[in-house]
């Protein structure tokens, strides 16, 4: 009786002398980690803010809409400011963006704190706030940590609430929260 494999009279890979195929990487992705921005990732993240409003909720009064994403890194410039790109390996494409800086000695503030659209709701904003504040204390040794969040931006509140941020009633307005957290 012939079995099954014997339908096929083909001879195997290593028959031929041929390697086999290696299988195929089964391997998770790289955990999300942060870099320094190219070019294309101003690209990337021109397109994430699509409105005026937007702009102005994530960039401030300073980055006036329509903007030239080409000049989008000279735009955001700030003196002392460190811009990072959250991504997963270093050729990934960007999933987060986020700038910190020193206002006050020990303290580091963080601004501009923005995701892509396909990334929001899987805890990255949160991850991406963690490498922000540990590499805000790798490059300038900060013990404290400053933001600004419009108050009707509940997910970020949630995210921020959840790190430890707490409302600086004397440094909040009508429209934004002003918030610290310690250590």
């Amino acid at each position: 009786q012939n079995s099954r494999d014997d339908w096929f009279d083909f001879p195997r890979v290593d028959q031929l002398g041929m390697e086999p195929r290696p299988a195929l990487s089964s391997s998770p992705l790289p955990p999300p980690g942060l870099r320094a921005p190219e070019a294309a990732d101003y690209l990337a993240l021109a397109g994430w803010v699509r409105d005026a409003d937007t702009c102005l909720r994530w960039a401030g009064p300073k980055l006036k809409y329509p903007f030239k994403p080409a000049r989008l890194s000279h735009l955001l410039a700030e003196p002392g400011a460190n811009s990072r790109v959250m991504s997963q390996g270093e050729a990934g494409p960007a999933l987060g963006f986020g700038q910190f800086w020193v206002r006050d000695a020990g303290v580091a503030h963080l601004a501009r704190i923005i995701l892509a659209p396909t990334a929001r709701g899987q805890g990255l904003g949160t991850t991406l706030c963690e490498l922000l504040m540990a590499e805000a204390v790798r490059v300038t040794g900060a013990t404290a940590f400053t933001l600004r969040v419009y108050r009707d931006n509940d997910p970020a509140l949630a995210i921020y609430e959840r790190l430890g941020f707490t409302v600086v009633p004397a440094l909040s307005d009508e429209r934004v929260f002003a918030m610290r957290k310690e250590g």
